[in-house]
């Protein structure tokens, strides 16, 4: 069963407007959708999008006519939006990561702690699974992605422990790979660390698949421009790749009077310098411990939210 992170806190920081249009760009089991409808009057609306077809699923039962759920990536908000005829919205919501019962699935092979199929696919109608990529990519991708996405000292040798242990067979199991990544770590590392010591590969390749970081980075900017003036965008995230990159993208959108630390300035930095896009509310919000007793899951959430100014 999924637990709905900082539900009231983030439906509380969208600010919502009871005859308002909001997105909700990661739907997952619906618990952040169902409190903002039940905070919209008739003539408030709610567009959500996932690429979960699972989650889908769960979104088709709730039958609310102030209700459409797209089968798209949020890095398409603004072109899906336009095709449903909606130019401005009040606010926009990002729940990052991923869900409990996708954590859980071990068909869907996101968690090393049940075997099952090395898929880490967000939509499993399309793209390449994780055993696919791992059959076919250099050492040397394969230790980018471990170190870049996982923030893995150890990439190096996980990398070549993965493609020895291919040149024998196939990785193609959860606990397969999770085997050749606790085998291929120090003994003595593995120790002093709580945590299992595949945790960073999986999350590494299941990142690097899903282009979790890519779609953020175009969708945060499109998120700004859809925004009407005092409309909000709340982002929970739950690494940190994924925490520094809203951050920065945030207090730069909030500071944009400051002057870029290269001069003389073009043509376009110009035209920025004064033009603040967004105004910072609050500070970074966590979990309280009342929270994290129910869903320890939700210990790495960072929640930060950001107001719309300067729509002109």
């Amino acid at each position: 069963m999924h637990v709905t992170v900082l539900p009231h806190e983030a439906v509380d920081a969208l600010a919502i407007k009871p005859d308002g249009i909001y997105v909700d760009g990661t739907f997952g089991r619906g618990g952040h959708s169902r409190m903002i409808l039940e905070r919209l009057e008739k003539g408030g609306r709610l567009i959500a999008f996932d690429r979960d077809p699972a989650a889908l699923a769960t979104g088709r039962t709730i039958g609310d006519p102030r209700f459409c759920l797209i089968h798209n990536s949020f890095s398409e908000i603004r072109q899906v939006l336009r095709q449903l005829g909606v130019e401005r919205v009040d606010g926009v919501l990002l729940d990052l990561g991923v869900s409990s019962p996708q954590l859980e699935e071990p068909l869907r092979g996101f968690s090393f702690r049940q075997d099952g199929p090395l898929d880490m696919r967000m939509d499993t109608s399309q793209g390449q699974t994780a055993a696919e990529w791992l059959a076919g990519t250099s050492e040397a991708h394969l230790e980018e992605v471990i170190r870049s996405y996982g923030e893995e000292r150890f990439a190096k040798q996980i990398a070549r422990a993965i493609v020895a242990a291919r040149a024998r067979q196939p990785v193609v199991t959860t606990l397969q790979l999770a085997a050749i990544v606790a085998a291929a770590v120090r003994s003595r590392e593995r120790t002093r660390e709580k945590q299992n010591p595949a945790t960073r590969t999986f999350q590494a390749i299941r990142i690097y698949l899903n282009q979790e970081l890519d779609k953020l980075s175009l969708a945060l900017p499109q998120c700004v421009e859809i925004l009407n003036s005092g409309g909000r965008l709340v982002v929970i995230s739950f690494h940190s790749l994924e925490d520094r990159l809203v951050k920065r993208f945030m207090r730069e959108s909030a500071n944009a009077d400051m002057l870029p630390r290269r001069l003389p300035l073009r043509e376009k930095e110009v035209r920025l310098l004064g033009h603040h896009k967004l105004r910072l509310i609050g500070r970074a919000t966590r979990p309280g411990a009342n929270e994290l007793a129910v869903n320890p899951r939700a210990r790495s959430a960072v929640m930060r939210v950001a107001e719309r100014v300067n729509t002109t």
